[in-house]
Protein backbone atom coordinates (compact mmCIF):
# COMPACT_ATOMS: atom_id res chain seq x y z
CA UNK A 1 0.00 0.00 0.00
CA UNK A 2 2.89 2.33 0.77
CA UNK A 3 4.34 1.87 -2.73
CA UNK A 4 0.94 2.58 -4.29
CA UNK A 5 0.46 5.79 -2.29
CA UNK A 6 3.95 6.92 -3.24
CA UNK A 7 3.34 6.17 -6.91
CA UNK A 8 0.03 8.03 -6.76
CA UNK A 9 1.79 11.09 -5.35
CA UNK A 10 4.50 10.90 -8.02
CA UNK A 11 1.89 10.57 -10.76
CA UNK A 12 0.14 13.71 -9.51
CA UNK A 13 3.48 15.49 -9.28
CA UNK A 14 4.20 14.77 -12.94
CA UNK A 15 0.62 15.10 -14.19
CA UNK A 16 1.07 18.56 -15.85
CA UNK A 17 4.03 17.34 -17.90
CA UNK A 18 2.31 14.06 -18.76
CA UNK A 19 -0.79 15.94 -19.91
CA UNK A 20 1.46 18.07 -22.11
CA UNK A 21 2.91 14.89 -23.65
CA UNK A 22 -0.57 13.51 -24.34
CA UNK A 23 -1.85 16.82 -25.76
CA UNK A 24 0.98 16.97 -28.30
CA UNK A 25 0.41 13.36 -29.31
CA UNK A 26 -3.38 13.54 -29.57
CA UNK A 27 -4.20 17.20 -30.28
CA UNK A 28 -7.27 16.84 -28.09
CA UNK A 29 -7.64 18.08 -24.52
CA UNK A 30 -10.41 15.59 -23.70
CA UNK A 31 -8.48 12.66 -25.17
CA UNK A 32 -5.35 13.77 -23.32
CA UNK A 33 -7.28 13.52 -20.04
CA UNK A 34 -8.60 10.09 -21.08
CA UNK A 35 -5.04 8.99 -21.85
CA UNK A 36 -3.85 10.04 -18.40
CA UNK A 37 -6.67 8.14 -16.74
CA UNK A 38 -5.81 5.00 -18.70
CA UNK A 39 -2.10 5.47 -18.00
CA UNK A 40 -2.77 5.66 -14.27
CA UNK A 41 -4.83 2.47 -14.36
CA UNK A 42 -1.88 0.72 -16.00
CA UNK A 43 0.73 2.30 -13.76
CA UNK A 44 -1.15 1.62 -10.51
CA UNK A 45 -0.80 -2.14 -10.85
CA UNK A 46 2.83 -2.18 -11.94
CA UNK A 47 5.90 -3.17 -9.95
CA UNK A 48 8.13 -0.08 -9.96
CA UNK A 49 10.64 -1.26 -7.38
CA UNK A 50 13.41 -1.40 -9.98
CA UNK A 51 12.40 1.68 -11.98
CA UNK A 52 15.25 4.21 -11.93
CA UNK A 53 13.24 7.25 -13.05
CA UNK A 54 9.52 7.32 -12.30
CA UNK A 55 9.08 10.40 -14.50
CA UNK A 56 10.67 8.72 -17.53
CA UNK A 57 8.75 5.50 -16.90
CA UNK A 58 5.40 7.32 -16.61
CA UNK A 59 6.18 9.21 -19.82
CA UNK A 60 6.61 5.94 -21.70
CA UNK A 61 3.39 4.57 -20.18
CA UNK A 62 1.50 7.64 -21.43
CA UNK A 63 3.24 7.32 -24.79
CA UNK A 64 2.11 3.72 -25.17
CA UNK A 65 -1.49 4.62 -24.31
CA UNK A 66 -1.43 7.50 -26.81
CA UNK A 67 0.03 5.26 -29.52
CA UNK A 68 -2.84 2.82 -29.05
CA UNK A 69 -5.35 5.68 -29.18
CA UNK A 70 -3.80 7.07 -32.37
CA UNK A 71 -3.89 3.64 -34.01
CA UNK A 72 -7.52 3.17 -32.96
CA UNK A 73 -8.38 6.61 -34.32
CA UNK A 74 -6.73 5.76 -37.63
CA UNK A 75 -8.68 2.50 -37.93
CA UNK A 76 -12.00 4.24 -37.21
CA UNK A 77 -11.41 6.97 -39.76
CA UNK A 78 -12.87 5.59 -42.97
CA UNK A 79 -12.29 8.78 -44.93
CA UNK A 80 -9.61 11.33 -44.13
CA UNK A 81 -10.95 14.59 -42.78
CA UNK A 82 -10.70 17.45 -45.24
CA UNK A 83 -9.84 19.87 -42.45
CA UNK A 84 -9.23 19.22 -38.78
CA UNK A 85 -7.90 21.87 -36.42
CA UNK A 86 -6.76 20.41 -33.08
CA UNK A 87 -8.12 21.71 -29.79
CA UNK A 88 -6.79 25.19 -28.99
CA UNK A 89 -5.52 26.22 -25.58
CA UNK A 90 -7.25 29.58 -25.10
CA UNK A 91 -6.48 32.14 -22.41
CA UNK A 92 -7.14 35.81 -21.76
CA UNK A 93 -4.62 38.43 -22.82
CA UNK A 94 -3.30 38.45 -19.26
CA UNK A 95 -1.65 35.13 -19.99
CA UNK A 96 -2.25 31.41 -19.47
CA UNK A 97 -2.87 29.91 -16.06
CA UNK A 98 -0.31 27.45 -14.62
CA UNK A 99 -2.11 24.42 -16.02
CA UNK A 100 -2.20 25.97 -19.49
CA UNK A 101 1.48 26.91 -19.25
CA UNK A 102 2.38 23.25 -18.83
CA UNK A 103 0.50 22.45 -22.03
CA UNK A 104 2.21 25.24 -23.96
CA UNK A 105 5.83 24.63 -23.04
CA UNK A 106 8.05 24.72 -26.14
CA UNK A 107 5.52 26.96 -27.94
CA UNK A 108 3.29 24.22 -29.29
CA UNK A 109 1.11 26.17 -31.71
CA UNK A 110 -1.98 25.02 -33.54
CA UNK A 111 -0.12 25.05 -36.85
CA UNK A 112 2.40 22.54 -35.48
CA UNK A 113 -0.38 20.31 -34.16
CA UNK A 114 -2.03 20.37 -37.59
CA UNK A 115 1.20 19.07 -39.12
CA UNK A 116 1.58 16.43 -36.40
CA UNK A 117 -1.92 15.21 -37.29
CA UNK A 118 -0.55 14.25 -40.72
CA UNK A 119 2.09 11.92 -39.30
CA UNK A 120 1.56 8.20 -38.90
CA UNK A 121 0.93 7.15 -35.27
CA UNK A 122 4.43 5.76 -34.70
CA UNK A 123 6.03 8.81 -36.36
CA UNK A 124 4.07 11.16 -34.15
CA UNK A 125 4.88 9.34 -30.92
CA UNK A 126 8.57 9.10 -31.75
CA UNK A 127 8.81 12.75 -32.80
CA UNK A 128 6.96 14.07 -29.76
CA UNK A 129 8.87 11.95 -27.26
CA UNK A 130 12.32 12.57 -28.71
CA UNK A 131 12.23 16.03 -30.26
CA UNK A 132 9.88 17.67 -27.75
CA UNK A 133 10.62 15.79 -24.54
CA UNK A 134 14.17 14.48 -25.10
CA UNK A 135 13.33 10.85 -24.37
CA UNK A 136 16.27 8.66 -25.51
CA UNK A 137 15.79 6.53 -28.60
CA UNK A 138 16.58 3.36 -26.64
CA UNK A 139 13.53 3.94 -24.42
CA UNK A 140 11.25 4.91 -27.31
CA UNK A 141 12.37 1.84 -29.29
CA UNK A 142 10.88 -0.51 -26.70
CA UNK A 143 7.61 1.43 -26.78
CA UNK A 144 7.19 1.29 -30.57
CA UNK A 145 8.70 -2.20 -30.96
CA UNK A 146 11.57 -1.05 -33.18
CA UNK A 147 15.33 -1.10 -32.87
CA UNK A 148 17.00 2.12 -31.64
CA UNK A 149 18.49 2.64 -35.13
CA UNK A 150 15.09 2.23 -36.80
CA UNK A 151 13.53 4.55 -34.22
CA UNK A 152 16.15 7.19 -35.01
CA UNK A 153 15.27 6.90 -38.71
CA UNK A 154 11.57 7.31 -37.93
CA UNK A 155 12.34 10.48 -35.97
CA UNK A 156 14.45 11.82 -38.83
CA UNK A 157 11.67 11.13 -41.34
CA UNK A 158 9.07 12.81 -39.14
CA UNK A 159 11.36 15.79 -38.56
CA UNK A 160 11.75 16.35 -42.30
CA UNK A 161 7.97 16.33 -42.70
CA UNK A 162 7.48 18.83 -39.90
CA UNK A 163 10.30 21.26 -40.73
CA UNK A 164 9.11 24.22 -42.78
CA UNK A 165 5.45 23.24 -42.42
CA UNK A 166 5.00 24.92 -39.04
CA UNK A 167 7.23 28.02 -38.93
CA UNK A 168 8.18 29.49 -35.57
CA UNK A 169 6.16 32.65 -34.87
CA UNK A 170 7.69 36.04 -34.08
CA UNK A 171 8.80 35.98 -30.46
CA UNK A 172 7.46 39.47 -29.65
CA UNK A 173 3.81 39.09 -28.64
CA UNK A 174 3.23 42.84 -29.13
CA UNK A 175 4.33 42.51 -32.77
CA UNK A 176 1.98 39.57 -33.24
CA UNK A 177 -0.91 41.51 -31.74
CA UNK A 178 -0.25 44.57 -33.93
CA UNK A 179 -0.34 42.41 -37.05
CA UNK A 180 -3.55 40.63 -35.98
CA UNK A 181 -5.16 44.00 -35.16
CA UNK A 182 -4.17 45.31 -38.60
CA UNK A 183 -5.71 42.21 -40.17
CA UNK A 184 -9.06 42.80 -38.51
CA UNK A 185 -8.96 46.55 -39.18
CA UNK A 186 -8.58 45.80 -42.89
CA UNK A 187 -11.20 43.03 -42.74
CA UNK A 188 -13.74 45.39 -41.16
CA UNK A 189 -13.34 47.77 -44.09
CA UNK A 190 -13.23 45.05 -46.73
CA UNK A 191 -9.78 46.43 -47.61
CA UNK A 192 -8.19 43.78 -49.82
CA UNK A 193 -4.94 45.73 -50.26
CA UNK A 194 -4.69 46.22 -46.51
CA UNK A 195 -5.21 42.50 -45.96
CA UNK A 196 -2.62 41.58 -48.56
CA UNK A 197 -0.14 43.85 -46.78
CA UNK A 198 -0.31 41.72 -43.60
CA UNK A 199 -0.75 38.28 -45.20
CA UNK A 200 2.18 36.14 -46.34
CA UNK A 201 1.79 35.26 -50.05
CA UNK A 202 1.60 31.56 -49.12
CA UNK A 203 -0.69 32.01 -46.11
CA UNK A 204 -2.97 29.09 -45.22
CA UNK A 205 -6.42 29.47 -43.64
CA UNK A 206 -7.90 26.36 -42.04
CA UNK A 207 -11.35 26.37 -40.46
CA UNK A 208 -12.96 23.44 -38.65
CA UNK A 209 -16.71 23.72 -38.05
CA UNK A 210 -17.17 20.19 -36.76
CA UNK A 211 -20.03 17.88 -37.67
CA UNK A 212 -22.77 20.45 -36.99
CA UNK A 213 -21.25 23.38 -38.89
CA UNK A 214 -19.84 21.74 -41.98
CA UNK A 215 -20.21 24.93 -44.02
CA UNK A 216 -17.51 26.50 -41.83
CA UNK A 217 -15.05 23.71 -42.60
CA UNK A 218 -12.75 25.00 -45.32
CA UNK A 219 -9.11 25.26 -46.29
CA UNK A 220 -7.89 28.23 -48.33
CA UNK A 221 -4.34 29.07 -49.33
CA UNK A 222 -2.65 32.01 -50.99
CA UNK A 223 -2.74 35.68 -50.04
CA UNK A 224 -5.41 36.78 -52.52
CA UNK A 225 -7.87 33.95 -51.76
CA UNK A 226 -7.44 34.32 -48.01
CA UNK A 227 -7.83 38.11 -48.25
CA UNK A 228 -11.07 37.78 -50.21
CA UNK A 229 -12.49 35.37 -47.66
CA UNK A 230 -11.31 37.56 -44.76
CA UNK A 231 -13.10 40.54 -46.31
CA UNK A 232 -16.36 38.73 -45.53
CA UNK A 233 -15.57 38.85 -41.79
CA UNK A 234 -17.12 42.33 -41.56
CA UNK A 235 -20.28 41.09 -39.88
CA UNK A 236 -18.23 39.47 -37.10
CA UNK A 237 -16.15 42.61 -36.40
CA UNK A 238 -18.19 43.78 -33.37
CA UNK A 239 -17.80 40.39 -31.71
CA UNK A 240 -14.02 39.92 -31.98
CA UNK A 241 -12.23 39.76 -28.61
CA UNK A 242 -8.45 39.54 -28.17
CA UNK A 243 -7.12 36.33 -26.65
CA UNK A 244 -4.05 34.15 -26.52
CA UNK A 245 -4.39 30.97 -28.55
CA UNK A 246 -1.70 28.43 -27.73
CA UNK A 247 0.33 31.29 -26.31
CA UNK A 248 0.19 33.42 -29.48
CA UNK A 249 -1.96 36.38 -30.50
CA UNK A 250 -5.46 35.31 -31.47
CA UNK A 251 -9.10 36.14 -30.96
CA UNK A 252 -12.33 34.67 -29.69
CA UNK A 253 -15.51 35.65 -31.51
CA UNK A 254 -18.22 36.09 -28.85
CA UNK A 255 -21.88 36.96 -29.45
CA UNK A 256 -24.64 36.99 -26.81
CA UNK A 257 -22.21 35.61 -24.27
CA UNK A 258 -21.48 32.57 -26.41
CA UNK A 259 -18.18 31.81 -28.19
CA UNK A 260 -18.72 31.32 -31.92
CA UNK A 261 -15.13 30.62 -32.92
CA UNK A 262 -11.51 30.73 -31.84
CA UNK A 263 -8.92 32.04 -34.30
CA UNK A 264 -5.21 31.39 -33.89
CA UNK A 265 -2.57 33.19 -35.96
CA UNK A 266 1.03 32.43 -36.86
CA UNK A 267 2.87 35.72 -37.45
CA UNK A 268 6.28 35.32 -39.07
CA UNK A 269 8.48 38.31 -39.93
CA UNK A 270 5.56 40.66 -39.41
CA UNK A 271 3.14 38.84 -41.71
CA UNK A 272 0.47 36.20 -41.12
CA UNK A 273 1.61 32.79 -42.34
CA UNK A 274 -1.30 30.72 -41.01
CA UNK A 275 -4.78 31.19 -39.57
CA UNK A 276 -6.42 28.29 -37.73
CA UNK A 277 -10.08 28.51 -36.79
CA UNK A 278 -12.14 26.27 -34.52
CA UNK A 279 -15.86 26.93 -35.04
CA UNK A 280 -17.12 23.59 -33.71
CA UNK A 281 -19.77 24.38 -31.07
CA UNK A 282 -19.20 21.05 -29.32
CA UNK A 283 -15.57 21.91 -28.65
CA UNK A 284 -16.28 25.55 -27.78
CA UNK A 285 -18.98 24.77 -25.23
CA UNK A 286 -16.63 24.66 -22.26
CA UNK A 287 -14.95 27.98 -23.08
CA UNK A 288 -15.78 30.75 -20.58
CA UNK A 289 -16.74 33.70 -22.80
CA UNK A 290 -16.66 36.07 -19.82
CA UNK A 291 -12.86 35.89 -19.87
CA UNK A 292 -12.71 37.67 -23.20
CA UNK A 293 -13.67 41.33 -23.18
CA UNK A 294 -12.70 44.45 -25.08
Amino acid sequence: MGDRVDLSARFEEHRPRLRGVAYRMLGSLAEADDALQEAWLRAAGADVSEVESIEAWLTTVVGRVCLNMLRSRERRREDPLDVHVPDPVVSGIGGPDPEQESLLADAVGLALLVVLDELAPVERVVFVLHDMFAVPFAEIADLVDRSPAATRQIASRARRRVQGRAPAPDADLAVQRAVVDAFFAAAREGDIDGLLAVLHPDVVLRSDGGASRVRYTVAVSGGRDVAERAATFTRFAPFVRPALVNGAAGVVVVADGRPLSVMGFVVVAGRIAAIDVVADPDRLRGLDASLFRD
